[in-house]
């Protein structure tokens, strides 16, 4: 017995070291911030071990903010930027990032929009590549043979789309989570044909302007050229507005289930509904419990009930969309048809009863370890950092948002994320979406 007590006590040693050596074992990089004379909000961080230089440019112009009847023009807008500007066709971009060995790239989410250049930092290398960059953002032509080109792309991209379980899951379940929300919506053939350029030149001179523009910038430059590569970037932005606001989203949804007929072999199951803001202030709670129920993998719950135990899934998981508006909360998985219904029951099972317990401590103890002790792999990257800085500066959140963390999820407890689950996920009033349900209790797929 005094053996076992003191096996007991090292593990607790080792545990609560592993957790405080993991905090303190790495430097969180030093986040500089100000406005730029054209308005735009920059974050910063000067790091001179590598020759590289890292920026990224976002604007409140994610698919949220598309006109209802015209999903999609987010999509193209942001698409078509390196498609053609002032002085340059889309080739010229494209051998002016290659002749120097940098990298342009796009991207888009529900909230946000925009531009991602990666080059080497010397001067010729760099000034080139900015020169290219800021053009694309502040003279893009949207031509319109490119425009009908990518269009056709696109209906043709969403038209096979509509024959793939997992693209009809993510839609059906998109809309049964958020109704007629702004989250709820999705580009289709009929919205996607009706988009013009003038459509794409009115969405670009109202959301990408120098207002809601946030500059994230890491690498290998001093302060005063961070200035003046923010500055060179925005200053010649469509003047625009502030930035349109989200609708609110109704966190209480009825209780739904929809299965559509497909001849996959395997079953597709979404099971959701609202969650949480990235400014929530359940966000830590419920970011480790959901670890600790779906979202860690091996260790999780979820795939320890389904997959462990019963072999019925290759995979399944949760997690929660943190975005400006709460973003959805999701569980899914695929199966066999003919059990597609008993996996579904053990998922409402296993969520309900975490729900109403919460986590065990040893969960805890294990899903602190894991998120504390990896946590430097999350920032060892100047491609990882400059996302956060990206988020961070998007969603306003604290310049030492990454100095906290570790210290955040630490001081999560299990009543802690009892608590947020009980008020916050409510088992009984989810939507279900199963496209590849068993024949006879299908609808077909529209």
């Amino acid at each position: 017995m005094r053996t076992k007590n003191l096996l007991d006590n090292l593990k607790r040693f080792f545990a609560i070291a592993v957790l405080g050596a993991a905090s303190t074992a790495f430097a969180t990089p030093q986040i500089q911030h100000w406005q730029a004379a054209s308005g735009a909000r920059v974050y910063f961080v000067e790091n001179h071990d590598l020759p590289m230089l890292d920026v990224a440019v976002d604007f409140a112009a994610g698919s949220s903010f598309d006109p209802a009847e015209k999903s999609g023009v987010a999509g193209l807008t942001q698409s078509l930027l390196d498609l053609g500007s002032e002085g340059m066709s889309e080739d010229d971009i494209a051998r002016g990032m290659a002749d120097i060995g940098a990298q342009l790239s796009g991207r888009l989410d529900a909230d946000r929009s925009g531009m991602s250049l990666r080059t080497l930092s010397s001067a010729a290398e760099r000034d080139r590549a900015l020169e290219i960059l800021a053009r694309v953002l502040q003279q893009p032509l949207f031509p319109e043979a490119v425009l009908a080109r990518e269009k056709a792309r696109l209906v043709a991209n969403l038209k096979e789309a509509e024959t793939r379980p997992e693209s009809i899951a993510s839609k059906t379940f998109a809309k049964a989570v958020f109704g007629d929300h702004p989250y709820g919506r999705t580009t289709s053939v009929a919205s996607a044909e009706m988009i013009q350029r003038d459509d794409i030149e009115a969405f670009y001179r109202a959301h990408y302007s120098a207002k809601t523009a946030v500059v994230a910038i890491m690498g290998d430059v001093t302060r005063a050229e961070a200035e003046t590569i923010a500055q060179k970037l925005t200053a010649h932005l469509p003047p625009g507005s502030e930035a349109a606001l989200i609708p609110p989203v109704a966190m209480k949804i009825a209780a739904n289930e929809q299965r559509i007929a497909h001849p996959a072999t395997q079953s597709h199951i979404m099971i959701g509904a609202p969650g949480m803001a990235r400014n929530d202030p359940d966000y830590f709670p419920l970011y480790l419990g959901n670890y600790i129920l779906g979202g860690g993998g091996f260790v999780s719950r979820l795939m320890n009930e389904i997959r462990e135990k019963r072999g019925m899934a290759y995979s399944v998981y949760s997690y929660f969309v943190p975005t400006k508006q709460p973003g959805m909360f999701q569980i899914g998985l695929q199966t066999k048809k003919e059990q597609a219904d008993e996996a579904l029951q053990l998922v409402r099972a296993t969520l309900r009863d975490f729900v109403a317990k919460g986590p065990t401590a040893k969960e805890l103890v294990a899903a602190k370890q894991n998120l504390i002790g990896g946590f430097a792999l999350r920032i060892d990257s100047n491609k990882k950092i400059i996302e956060y800085l990206s988020v961070i500066g998007f969603y306003g959140l604290p310049l030492t948002y990454l100095d906290d963390f570790t210290g955040m999820v630490d001081k999560v407890t299990a009543a802690q994320i009892h608590d947020a689950f009980k008020r916050r996920v409510n088992p009984d009033a989810m939507a279900t979406v199963i496209v590849g349900a068993p024949e006879e209790k299908a609808e077909p797929a529209k």
